[in-house]
């Protein structure tokens, strides 16, 4: 069974480290490295918590700090975040799983709890670039600029920790959600709170056979060419979607990444059972009751708003598209979006208003507004774009005159894997699963160096 998930799925289940029993779990456990990131207080708060004890907050990279530290300052970190996974490794800071899935229910903030499954994804299987038909496809665009610093940390780590979430569309709930009511008769290998409001995790080791085999048949029938093409309408030449990356897009484009040039230098029979050539994720089912799409704001720093919002203007104009800005005494108050109309509310200093297009290019608004930005930043480079999550961050880091922020309007999980069928990946940041403290929190490890094989 362990072999025909790898053949026939391109899933790796014979191996996941989990800390010891001893070890703090509610200061071990982290929230991804791309939240917060223009918060550094968050990231001090962590700090502060986390103190001496073995944390994944030594084994990352918080992004809060890519763009406030030296190269030699970020080189150093990088040095430190390789030998701190050695060092928790050499000191026997964990126990070892093998030849099991683990399952993950996480209760969120709302009360809800997500299911999850956690597994090792052939990363042959996965392909970013644009117009992909592969296995695994991302549901976004990738920024290859954001890729060199997660390259550095993991080309020499000898260790990885995912904060990836796959989306399996899987509406007969056949592959994770049976797993509950089995709770009772599986092992558990932890219970606790995580930190700074993360809300709580659970999770349970999964080897029994007759369960393995059902996860297998389950995965295997949303894998086949006749399910696919029934599902959405497609025709036998395109090929079968199994699993969209829900969070994580840049994380597991670095995997891939490190791959490809890992696997140049390996003899053929290193490639197939190299342990790089898989990246740790965790499944999510996007019929999930408690997964709930977010939209991502942006955030321009920087620059003043009249200009902006003219430049947006005159930019859709010279493509002969209607569009214009009001500013408005309430932003809870503005007219709604529409089929024919996108309209985005904005936020600068002490004022509000919106945007807005007619007939739009793009299918969802954060097209509309990326498209723009994009061009907008090229040709402003004092200016600084960051994104985030919730109306009341925006509203925190707005406040000045020079900066604006964009509050988007939330995306259908529904038509994600229909979309990005029939259209591709979606502009980057198009959507959030979740706010930032329901993201996933690093928790669990996987060697991918082979001296570390022992």
């Amino acid at each position: 069974m362990i072999r025909q998930f790898k053949e026939d799925l391109g899933i790796d289940i014979s191996s996941v480290l989990i800390p010891k029993n001893g070890i703090s779990l509610d200061k071990w456990a982290v929230i991804a490295c791309d939240q917060y990131t223009s918060e550094p207080e968050y990231w001090e708060k962590v700090d502060k918590l986390v103190g001496g004890e073995p944390s994944t907050l030594r084994l990352i990279f918080p992004e809060v700090y890519l763009e406030r530290e030296s190269s030699d300052q970020k080189k150093q970190r990088i040095e430190k975040i390789n030998k701190t996974m050695c060092e928790y490794l050499d000191n026997g800071y964990f126990d070892e799983i093998q030849n099991s899935f683990i399952y993950i229910e996480r209760t969120v903030k709302s009360g809800k709890t997500r299911k999850g499954l956690l597994f090792a994804v052939d990363l042959e299987l996965y392909d970013f670039s644009k117009g992909s038909e592969s296995l695994i496809r991302a549901t976004e665009g990738t920024i290859l600029d954001r890729l060199p610093p997660r390259i550095q940390i993991r080309e020499k780590a000898c260790l990885e920790l995912p904060h990836i979430m796959l989306l399996v569309d899987d509406p007969d709930s056949s592959v994770i959600e049976p797993l509950e009511s089995c709770k009772e008769k599986i092992k558990k290998l932890y219970s606790f709170d995580l930190m700074m409001g993360g809300g709580h995790i659970e999770g349970y080791q999964v080897n029994d056979e007759e369960l393995l085999h059902k996860i297998y048949l389950g995965l295997k029938n949303l894998k086949s060419q006749d399910t696919f093409s029934k599902k959405y309408g497609v025709d036998s030449s395109r090929r079968p979607l199994l699993f969209a990356v829900g969070d994580g897009n840049h994380s597991l484009a670095t995997a891939k990444s490190c791959w490809e040039n890992l696997k140049k230098s390996l003899p053929e029979d290193e490639k197939a059972s190299h342990p790089a050539r898989y990246a740790l994720v965790e499944l999510v089912n996007i019929h999930d009751s408690a997964l709930e799409f977010e939209p991502i704001h942006r955030i321009l720093f920087n620059t003043d708003a009249g200009t902006l919002l003219d430049a947006f203007v005159r930019f859709y104009k010279s493509r002969g598209v209607k569009c214009g800005y009001q500013y408005a005494n309430d932003i809870n108050n503005i007219p709604s979006e529409s089929k024919t109309k996108h309209v985005i509310p904005f936020i600068t200093g002490a004022k509000t208003g919106f945007i807005w297009v007619d007939e739009p290019m793009f299918t969802i608004d954060v097209g509309t507004l990326q498209y723009f930005l994009d061009n907008f930043l090229s040709e402003n480079p004092d200016v600084d774009i960051d994104y985030v999550h919730g109306n009341e961050i925006v509203e925190k880091l707005c406040s000045s005159d020079e900066n604006i922020g964009f509050l988007l309007s939330p995306m259908n999980k529904s038509d994600l894997f229909k979309t990005v069928i029939a259209d591709g990946a979606l502009p980057r940041k198009s959507f959030s699963m979740g706010e930032a403290e329901e993201k996933r929190y690093y928790l669990e490890c996987r060697k991918i160096m082979p001296d570390y094989l022992r």
